[in-house]
């Protein structure tokens, strides 16, 4: 049983929700972000709250889809009303970012300037050396902080590349620390 798919989903000033033809929709002043529930899930509106329930509690997998329903619904009510946020950290000598329009051209050090196509409900800035990635879909912004992630990953002897601002990178000694001994 989902101890957080009993709790109600409260409805923000400013978001309007609504079902069209079992799709759930919401808008907002971020967007509008959509979602097919489950078959074995209800998702009811109730003056400001969304309540989800599962259909039948004995199915196999109804309680499982009833925890990742509700985590979904409320992910999307967050997204359109206040957005997602997600920080990238760029570290090595010459490494940099630029936004230009829908693209984030990087100098990663490869021989070639890498020319990353940010999805559409995507937006991204950069400030000394940090990439802020903004989007009302979570699964959107994080699927794309890891694609860009993927570009350079962090390497852990100086921890040059790309991580994220709370990541914690390992750091291991290398050769000048077996010579020591």
């Amino acid at each position: 049983m989902s101890r957080l798919g009993k709790l109600p989903i409260k409805i923000p000033a400013g978001v309007t929700v609504k079902f069209d033809n079992k799709k759930f929709i919401c808008q907002g002043p971020k967007g509008e972000l959509s979602l097919i529930p489950h078959k074995l899930i209800n998702v009811v509106v109730e003056g400001d709250e969304i309540k989800v329930s599962p259909k039948d509690m004995e199915a196999k997998g109804a309680s499982a889809f009833w925890g990742l329903t509700w985590s979904l619904v409320r992910n999307i009510v967050i997204g359109v009303h206040e957005g997602f946020s997600r920080k990238l950290e760029i570290n090595g000598v010459g490494y940099r970012a630029v936004v230009a329009g829908d693209k984030i051209n990087m100098s990663l050090g490869y021989s070639h300037p890498i020319e990353f196509a940010l999805p559409v409900g995507v937006s991204a800035s950069v400030a000394a050396n940090v990439i802020t990635l903004e989007s009302a879909s979570k699964a959107l912004l994080g699927e794309t902080a890891s694609k860009i992630r993927k570009l350079r990953k962090p390497e852990p002897y100086k921890g040059k590349g790309v991580k994220y601002a709370e990541e914690v990178i390992r750091r291991k000694a290398g050769k000048a620390a077996a010579k020591t001994k």
